[in-house]
């Protein structure tokens, strides 16, 4: 089948009609370009993704169902951590020999259901061919409001450092899915922690209440781990931020397993990434209500620290009161350790 049957064969009828018009796409796949409304009063997002074969998954680590998911939900966490709505998707495979079309069939049904849940429309995107590795990219756009989207560069000192979920629980699953050397055991991890790497969940309805309400500050996404995207927060910010040990959030869960595995947990909770929870910062007035409406829409909501005046830097506060630097360090693409 040539290329263009093979798009028809994975695409064609997943969405309907009536649902792509209610998005705003006046055409979507089989031309050059997709075309979608704009709207007064909105700013767009942009945002895009990779995922190459042996770098970011492995057969026994993800499901072909996974990689689909997963790969359109890092880029919607990428418009979450602006406060946005992601809107509509375009979708780059580049397919070695031995992903056969079954194979493809199967990330992309992973990919629609993940569209489907937050309800994003898939407008177009690239086929080609690979020697070797699959690699799955993907672009999603999504609206804000004009002038309201929240950046990095926008923490204060006085303000309050917050997660909206807990972290480290995606690099426990990872862990445990990845293969050991022979003849060594690991356990295995309880399924909240392997479907917090194979099924992450964007931040969507916490982003857009932070926009809606005004309260957010500063934000960003916990892609390469608590400690990396402090530090740039920090960095953009021009502030130094103080985590607080007792504050941070551990899961039980996690931190069972992590005994299991001989293994800090803080380790994971600092510097594993993948989990897509938003890290953020504001102002102390707006603390009782944020935590008031989002425990009444079912969010979590945790206060784990400080921004403070100084040179850029994150530091880590135990009980004691003693202050150390976190290491500037999370998931490195290109890291040879």
């Amino acid at each position: 089948m040539d290329e263009f049957g093979l798009i028809r064969v994975w695409t064609e009828d997943r969405q309907s009609k009536e649902f792509l018009q209610g998005s705003g796409v006046i055409l979507g796949i089989g031309d050059d370009t997709a075309i979608v409304q704009g709207a007064s009063g909105q700013e767009w997002l942009l945002a895009m993704d990779t995922m190459v074969e042996e770098v970011h998954f492995l057969s026994d680590t993800m499901c072909e169902e996974d990689i689909g998911y997963k790969a359109l939900a890092s880029n919607i966490s990428d418009i979450a951590a602006m406060g946005g709505v992601p809107k509509f998707a375009l979708v780059s495979v580049s397919i070695p020999p031995n992903w056969n079309e079954q194979r493809m069939k199967k990330v992309y049904d992973g990919l629609y259901e993940c569209a489907a849940q937050y309800e994003v429309a898939v407008v177009g995107g690239d086929t080609t061919a690979a020697p070797r590795h699959l690699v799955v990219s993907v672009t999603v756009m999504g609206t804000v409001e004009a002038g309201r989207a929240l950046r990095r560069s926008d923490a204060g000192p006085g303000q309050f450092v917050f997660l909206t979920g807990a972290t480290g629980l995606s690099a426990a699953g990872l862990h445990g899915l990845l293969p050991k050397p022979e003849g060594s055991r690991s356990p295995r991890p309880p399924q909240r922690l392997i479907k917090a790497h194979q099924r992450p969940s964007p931040s969507v309805k916490a982003g857009r209440l932070l926009v809606e309400q005004g309260w957010g500050s500063a934000l960003n996404d916990i892609s390469d781990g608590l400690a990396s995207e402090a530090w740039e927060i920090a960095e953009a910010s021009s502030v130094r931020l103080i985590l607080k040990e007792a504050q941070l959030p551990l899961s039980g869960e996690l931190a069972a397993y992590a005994h299991r595995c001989r293994i800090n947990p803080l380790d994971w909770v600092l510097y594993g990434g993948e989990d897509y929870v938003l890290l953020g910062t504001a102002d102390h007035r707006h603390e009782a209500a944020m935590k008031e409406q989002f425990r009444a829409e079912g969010i979590p909501l945790f206060i784990i620290g400080e921004v403070e005046q100084g040179a850029p830097e994150v530091l880590l506060e135990a009980s004691s009161g003693r202050r150390q630097q976190i290491l500037k360090q999370g998931y490195n693409h290109f890291s040879k350790g």
